[in-house]
Formats: C-alpha cells, sequence, structure tokens
C-alpha cells in the first residue's frame, strides 16, 4: 500500500501543473510564419451558380408566403362521385373564370372548395349564385388560409 505525504501530494500537483503548462505552450509553438505553405483552394464555378439559384428560390418562396392569409372559402361539394365532382368544377370555371376552384380528396371522399375571398361578405355573394347555380344545394362557409392576390393587396392599402 502506498501512502503519499501532503508535501508529496502538493509535489505532485505542482508536477502535473507544469507539464499541463509546457505542453499547452507547445501548441501554442506550432504556429510559425515563416514556415507556412500558400494553400489553393479550387472551387467548382457551378457552386457560384447553385447559390444564385437556391437564393432566387428563397426570394421567391418568402414572396409566396406573403401571398397567403386568413380568408374563407366556399365548400360547394364533398362527394365520393369524382365525375360528378369535376363535372361542378368545370360549371365553376365556366361561370366564375376570376375566382379558383380547388378540389382535393380526403378518404373517401372528393371535396371542393371554391373562392379566394377576404371578407364573409364577398363570400355570401357567391355562395348563394352558386347555391342556385346547383338547384339549392348546401354550400357552406369556410375559413381556411386562402391565396391573396398583389392587386387585392393594393386595393386594400389603397382604402385604409
Amino acid at each position: 500500500m502506498v501512502l503519499f505525504l501532503p508535501t508529496q501530494v502538493l509535489d505532485m500537483k505542482k508536477l502535473i501543473f507544469s507539464i499541463l503548462c509546457f505542453t499547452g505552450l507547445q501548441t501554442f509553438a506550432q504556429t510559425d510564419s515563416a514556415n507556412t505553405i500558400p494553400v489553393v483552394v479550387y472551387k467548382d464555378f457551378r457552386l457560384d451558380i447553385l447559390a444564385s439559384k437556391e437564393a432566387e428560390l428563397n426570394v421567391a418562396a418568402a414572396k409566396a408566403a406573403a401571398r397567403t392569409g386568413m380568408g374563407y372559402r366556399l365548400q360547394v361539394l364533398s362527394t365520393n362521385d369524382r365525375e360528378l365532382a369535376m363535372k361542378t368544377k368545370t360549371q365553376l370555371l365556366q361561370k366564375f373564370p376570376e375566382q379558383k376552384p380547388y378540389m382535393y380528396y380526403q378518404a373517401p371522399y372528393v371535396h371542393l372548395t371554391f373562392g379566394n375571398f377576404t371578407t364573409k361578405q364577398e363570400a355570401e355573394m357567391y355562395k348563394s349564385q352558386i347555391s342556385r347555380m346547383l338547384g339549392g344545394a348546401s354550400v357552406y362557409i369556410l375559413s381556411q388560409r386562402i391565396e391573396i392576390k398583389p392587386e387585392k393587396e393594393i386595393k386594400d392599402d389603397t382604402n385604409k
């Protein structure tokens, strides 16, 4: 069994401390500016093209995100008859070319929503016209994230 006396422990601490300081100084001594070899980096020109395209995509994504907001759409149809949904979508496009119909599938139903309305009054106006066009069918107003056209943003800003 080895016993260390307090003076030996103190001497051991000094020894370890001096070793650590010496190795620390040696690591800084490795930077000698007289023996530097210039490093040449060859960059592929396609990286610049890729970076510029990525920047353009980021700008386009930011603009697209800015063109969405909360608004209203009309749920015109919810059925499992895809042909009926396509026929109704065609009728809506013919009668209201200024608005956009959206058709999506959520098993087992095909949902047909219509329009990008910023106000509920605008949605109510189209709701009554579409209900009459479909022979009194129920049309519901949904609060959803909609696409806001830049013209509508400009008109809204000038009215304020």
